[in-house]
């Protein structure tokens, strides 16, 4: 009996035990799931850039072919023999330099006779005027009558014309020696030579004798879309007008463009010089032609090559990376960090985006605004900017000086 007792107390007393554990647990658990809910999340590494403020030129992009701004065929302007050919292929001559001589005996021959012609001609005339002056004496003292003094006063006056003639015939004469030596009419580069000496040449022959480029300067022709017509006749914000608009000619990289050695692609300053007057129906594009230096000859007439024109600049302009921006249907946005480093979502207005970098409004320069590390982030998020790596930091600086430069 007593060891019945004894089991049923034990028993007891561990139930009211286990029943103790249980109510603490009940109790303790909403407790402690209340702070592990409400602790602070971590925060989230970004990358982060600085809204800059500067000059931001607003430019397009369009295909160029090459041209020369002047160009001369080679002809000669007697018929004649190439006697010598002075000049050698793909040489840069200047204006007025000696490049072709041609057969000239038949023209000096010719010159010589008018110059013979000249000098009877004159002696006659001499002649003629010693007379009128003894028949203007006579006539005075009546030895001869008016008619006999009139004759010889015709006869002076139209040897005096045939004089003038025959001055015309030896300028006519020289004008055709001169033919014989063809010379440069301006400064560029003479290209192939179609012609050897001994070769009978003529001004209405089916090929020239060779051509002259001027390459220094040169031109570039390309097209624009007409939407752009009214800023390139504005020129700009400076108000430069349509013939001072700034252009680029963008040379071809070496290596084709390809590949890890890749080297950078050069650029050639110059001006619009022409812009034609009237917009092409058929393709709704304007033609315009630029001049620019061209003295190591690094483009060529009839190269193509990439013109990026400059139409205005947009003048202390708030400019962020284009990667900072985040696309919400037809609206733009921007995770904006300040010094609490929360992240507020702000929406902006996209002015103008060029290559890596856009022109807002809605952000001020000098806030600092995410660029990478958006996806998981939500409005009100801390955020810690990561760590710049050598590699990083040196790209960024690159960026930076490409992006000064451009401006």
């Amino acid at each position: 009996m007593k060891k019945s007792s004894l089991v049923l107390i034990l028993a007891a007393v561990a139930a009211a035990v286990a029943a103790g554990a249980w109510w603490r647990g009940q109790a303790a658990g909403p407790a402690a799931a209340e702070p592990a809910a409400s602790a602070p999340k971590p925060a989230q590494v970004v990358s982060l850039a600085t809204v800059q403020r500067r000059d931001m030129p607003v430019s397009v992009e369009a295909a160029g072919t090459v041209v020369p701004l002047n160009t001369v065929e080679l002809r000669p302007q007697i018929s004649s023999t190439v006697r010598q050919v002075v000049v050698k292929e793909g040489q840069m001559v200047r204006q007025g330099e000696l490049l072709f001589r041609f057969d000239d005996r038949t023209e000096q021959a010719n010159l010589d006779k008018a110059r013979a012609q000249l000098a009877r001609d004159q002696a006659t005339l001499a002649d003629l005027e010693r007379q009128w002056m003894r028949a203007q004496e006579l006539r005075a003292q009546n030895f001869i009558s008016q008619g006999a003094a009139d004759t010889v006063q015709a006869n002076l006056e139209a040897q005096r014309a045939a004089v003038v003639a025959d001055q015309a015939a030896v300028k006519a004469g020289e004008v055709a020696v001169s033919y014989a030596t063809l010379r440069a009419p301006l400064t560029g580069r003479i290209g192939l030579v179609n012609v050897y000496p001994g070769s009978l040449v003529s001004p209405t022959g089916a090929t020239a004798l060779a051509t002259i480029a001027q390459i220094d300067p040169i031109g570039v022709s390309f097209t624009l879309p007409e939407a752009q017509l009214g800023a390139l006749l504005r020129g700009g914000d400076e108000g430069r007008g349509a013939q001072g608009a700034k252009l680029q000619v963008l040379l071809p990289a070496a290596g084709g463009g390809r590949g890890p050695n890749t080297a950078p692609r050069e650029a050639l300053e110059g001006t619009v010089s022409v812009i034609d007057n009237a917009v092409d129906t058929a393709t709704g594009s304007i033609r315009v032609k630029g001049a620019l230096a061209n003295p190591k000859q690094l483009l060529w007439p009839g190269q193509y090559v990439t013109v990026k024109l400059t139409l205005r600049t947009i003048k202390d302009a708030a400019v962020l990376p284009v990667v900072a921006l985040v696309q919400r249907g037809q609206e733009r946005l921007v995770y904006v960090v300040g010094a609490d480093m929360a992240a507020e979502l702000r929406p902006v207005q996209l002015r103008y985006s060029s290559g890596e970098w856009a022109v807002v409004e809605g952000v001020q320069p000098g806030e600092r605004v995410v660029v990478e590390g958006k996806q998981n982030l939500r409005p009100g998020g801390l955020v810690r900017e990561a760590p710049a790596g050598p590699a990083k930091a040196a790209s960024g600086a690159a960026s930076a000086a490409a992006s000064g430069a451009s401006a």
